[in-house]
């Protein structure tokens, strides 16, 4: 009988810019119980650095206020902080937040992974040159994520795009300030208040608009 080296059973470790398929990223990724954050992009796996707490952690916190707020305000949708997505085969990133109505564009599948694409995603990233405006916003596209917001927070700059046709558009705010979502009604943003940190400001707009008739028509839709 012939011994079999053990170091033949040995998952190999996840690495910054291994090229993998998705199959075998999970399964390296589940042989790290430790490892809080990895994303496959493109086919290529990222690894998140340790995250500060001005330039990531306070803005990310922001975020998620902001769309928790929506959704208790509007049965049916579901917001997710980092979850993994299965988007294709070459991508299973863990965006910053999501936004979907599950059953439209994704769903949650029986190993509570969202499978498919959510209609909004939200990412923060220290500058413009991060992945999330390059690799990951291509994928997105491809995806048909319909709505994709990038902060740029040392940049003071937030892009909210909008998928029109095969391309990203970005959408402006209007004569007040805010930005409307096309895709769930009521979901609004004052930009200029968000970049200054001013919660109460945000929270405030966002009631206007869940206060609006369009969001309580869209609630109920949802729950028809």
């Amino acid at each position: 009988m012939v011994a079999i080296p053990e170091s033949r059973f040995v998952i190999p470790p996840l690495e910054n810019g291994d090229r993998l398929s998705r199959s075998e990223f999970e399964r390296r990724y589940e042989a790290m119980p430790h490892l809080k954050k990895a994303e496959l992009i493109e086919g290529m796996v990222y690894m998140a650095s340790p995250l500060r707490i001005k330039s990531h952690g306070e803005p990310h916190g922001f975020l998620a206020t902001w769309l928790g707020t929506y959704q208790a305000f509007t049965p049916g949708v579901v917001a997710g902080i980092e979850p993994t997505v299965r988007l294709d085969l070459e991508n299973e990133p863990q965006p910053d937040a999501v936004l979907l109505v599950p059953g439209r564009q994704a769903t949650i599948g029986a190993e509570d992974y969202i499978e498919g694409t959510p209609e909004l995603v939200v990412e923060v990233a220290a500058s413009s040159a991060a992945i999330d405006l390059h690799d990951k916003k291509r994928a997105y596209r491809r995806n048909q994520v319909q709505e994709y917001m990038v902060w740029c927070t040392l940049e003071g700059r937030l892009d909210w795009f909008v998928l029109e046709a095969d391309d990203y558009q970005v959408q402006c705010p209007d004569d007040q300030g805010i930005v409307r979502s096309r895709i769930f009604p009521g979901l609004w943003l004052s930009v200029s208040a968000l970049l200054a940190g001013d919660m109460a400001t945000v929270l405030a707009v966002l009631q206007q608009g869940i206060n609006s008739p369009t969001h309580q028509a869209f609630v109920r839709l949802l729950n028809t």
